[in-house]
């Protein structure tokens, strides 16, 4: 008999949310792998729930080194229980490597689903949610390149980012992807200062240059299905944004052209009318 490898859904914030099947595969699991023991014990805390088996921590910087007593344990007929600090597991955390071990090894791989932080701020930001793009964390750099590759992207998008990089990060995203496009950003899902804030990416921007504190879970409406209506004068000033940016005046018409559905030649146009007699 081998043993199976079960992941368990963390609730993002309140304790609460958390079903009786997590409860027993937490009391009931030979092994307990987590991002944070404290974390991991201050759940059962709050449930109630005693841990009977062996806890480990299972994060990025121990995950190579811990595969292979992980595997070899389910091997020997024993339950591993995966959770991270919130969500399921191998959702931007933890999981994917040992799933794709236990697979390998022909073991049982079965979850316990729970919350997810981008299930639950698309389903609560009012923008289309019948397709969707899941992009993970922005990159630290290059951002802005990132943005562009999505500039045509029709479905709604969801992105995990840091407190500190948010004002930077819309504002990337407002000149990649159009100052009036529609996003959400969600802080604190499910927890005591939960705030989901409306806007267009260029007033988001705005609203997070204050300063945001907390977990942030960013939507941001997919591009339109067609041609942005934009006035003369406005491609002009979005041309020049670009170019002020760092880019080529060629490169900016381009940009512009892409994230409004445009003919180049239309923005072209707009620039040149633009110039003074």
């Amino acid at each position: 008999m081998t043993g199976r490898l079960v992941l368990g859904g963390a609730p993002l914030g309140q304790p609460g949310d958390v079903g009786p099947r997590l409860r027993a595969a937490m009391a009931t699991a030979d092994v307990l792998a987590c991002e944070d023991t404290r974390r991991l014990h201050r759940l059962a805390q709050d449930l109630e729930v005693t841990l009977g088996g062996r806890v480990v921590t299972f994060h990025e910087t121990v995950e190579a080194s811990r595969l292979p007593g992980l595997v070899s344990a389910m091997q020997a007929g024993q339950t591993v229980l995966l959770v991270t600090d919130a969500g399921m597991p191998s959702v931007s955390d933890p999981g994917y490597t040992l799933v794709r071990a236990a697979v390998e090894a022909g073991l049982e791989v079965t979850s316990v689903p729970g919350p997810s932080a981008v299930t639950t701020a698309l389903a609560v930001s009012g923008l289309p949610c019948d397709r969707f793009s899941f992009e993970g964390f922005l990159p630290r750099r290059g951002r802005r390149t990132w943005f562009a590759a999505l500039a045509d992207e029709r479905r709604t998008m969801v992105f995990f980012e840091s407190p500190h990089r948010l004002a930077d990060a819309l504002s990337d995203a407002a000149a990649e992807l159009g100052a009036d496009r529609a996003a959400v950003v969600c802080r604190e899902l499910t927890k005591t200062h939960e705030e989901v804030v409306r806007g267009t990416l260029g007033s988001l921007a705005e609203w997070a240059a204050a300063g945001v504190r907390g977990e942030i879970t960013l939507v941001v409406a997919g591009a339109p299905a067609g041609p942005v209506a934009m006035s003369a004068a406005d491609l002009a000033a979005e041309v020049a944004r670009e170019e002020a940016a760092g880019e080529t005046r060629k490169d900016a018409i381009r940009a512009v052209a892409t994230r409004t559905g445009l003919p180049k030649r239309t923005v072209f146009d707009a620039v040149v009318a633009a110039k003074p007699t």
